[in-house]
């Protein structure tokens, strides 16, 4: 985490011409130790432009990871390509981790949890009405995959088996 902070903190204080901690009172660094952390964290973000009313759905939300699990367009050859001589941050450019329905415990790769049952957590989170947000995905909206037009078997089939089915958009970017 220091190694993510710092840089920024840096960058932060030099635009703002100030010093001190740029991670301090609601900007927390907190660790995610468990899938349900990560998944809960990940709905979050996800619906933060639900919920600041920028979007109505997360699939219409720009600049998340849901969007672009549903329409990728990020390509780690350009990526790279495209990287700036002197990077403010030293660290590695990775493509989103990807769902695994199941797994050995020993060969984990990614988040073990299915691509179609985590569309559905972030929609029914993002229908629960708080009324400390402005938000919300509206009730009367069918379900996320009837909203994509996609099929409930085929996206099964597509995100169970998404490394054989995209690997040859992926092998001739990288």
């Amino acid at each position: 985490m220091k190694c993510l902070n710092e840089p920024i903190a840096r960058q932060a204080n030099y635009e703002d011409r100030c010093s001190g901690h740029f991670w301090e009172s609601r900007f927390i660094s907190q660790p995610l130790l468990t899938e349900e952390a990560l998944l809960s964290c990940m709905a979050y973000v996800d619906l933060n432009p639900v919920r600041a009313k920028l979007a109505e759905t997360p699939e219409e939300s720009d600049h998340t990871s849901i969007k672009e699990r549903i329409q990728p367009r990020f390509n780690l050859a350009t990526a790279i390509k495209n990287q700036p001589v002197s990077q403010t941050f030293d660290l590695p450019i990775k493509p989103l981790a990807h769902f695994e329905d199941s797994v050995n415990a020993n060969d984990q790769q990614g988040i073990l949890f299915s691509m179609s049952d985590y569309l559905q957590l972030v929609d029914w989170t993002g229908r629960a009405v708080r009324n400390d947000k402005r938000g919300y995905i509206n009730n009367r909206l069918p379900a996320i995959l009837s909203r994509l037009k996609i099929p409930e078997k085929d996206w099964l089939q597509s995100s169970q088996h998404f490394e054989r089915l995209f690997r040859r958009r992926f092998s001739r970017s990288t």
